[in-house]
């Protein structure tokens, strides 16, 4: 079998899987993901220049194609669909994220200047008592939340599969917490 042939049945057995989960049938949409995983993964890191959000690109774009999966008109052509999926969601988030400037350390200590009053640092550190008491009132839920994201720097992602939650539940999770919190910290700054 020569190259040509070997891409045509790469082709015929991709649009094969397309119709099966375009069906429903999961397993299917789990074996395209594990296929072009790798091809998103490159065309986002080509794009975004940032390995982490590379990663988290790839997640959104699968979901998108998830979710947009009964669109496709031709099953064969879905690589080519998913190109195009991830080079748009690459340039609306880099587009977000705007342009990010390298500054080596050392250039950076030297450049930094206080420019906060001793009243300033004094109303800051008031605020992260504040902050910090409104967590502690929190329920346990939005207050592991509010953590992972802030303190730990996890991303939405990893949230998911640390709580072992769908990706929409942890953005709800979290705007809820951030509502509460500061619904908490409003109320101890009125006492």
């Amino acid at each position: 079998m020569n190259a040509i042939q070997t891409q045509l049945l790469q082709i015929r057995e991709t649009g094969d899987l397309v119709r099966a989960a375009q069906a429903g049938d999961s397993a299917a949409f789990g074996e395209l993901f594990e296929r072009f995983q790798p091809t998103v993964l490159a065309i986002a890191m080509r794009r975004l220049r940032n390995f982490a959000e590379a990663q988290e690109l790839t997640q959104d774009v699968f979901v998108q194609a998830m979710q947009k999966l009964d669109q496709l008109r031709t099953p064969e052509c879905f690589i080519g669909w998913l190109r195009q999926i991830t080079v748009r969601m690459a340039i609306n988030r880099a587009v977000r994220r705007g342009p990010s400037v390298t500054v080596e350390p050392e250039m950076l200590e030297a450049t930094v200047t206080s420019q906060g009053s001793p009243l300033d640092s004094a109303l800051a550190g008031e605020r992260k008592e504040q902050v910090r008491a409104g967590l502690d009132r929190l329920g346990e839920m939005d207050r592991s939340t509010l953590i992972a994201f802030y303190v730990h720097g996890q991303s939405l992602l990893e949230m998911s599969d640390e709580f072992e939650a769908p990706l929409g539940t942890i953005k709800r999770r979290l705007h809820v917490a951030r509502k509460r919190l500061a619904k908490e910290v409003e109320e101890m700054a009125a006492v």
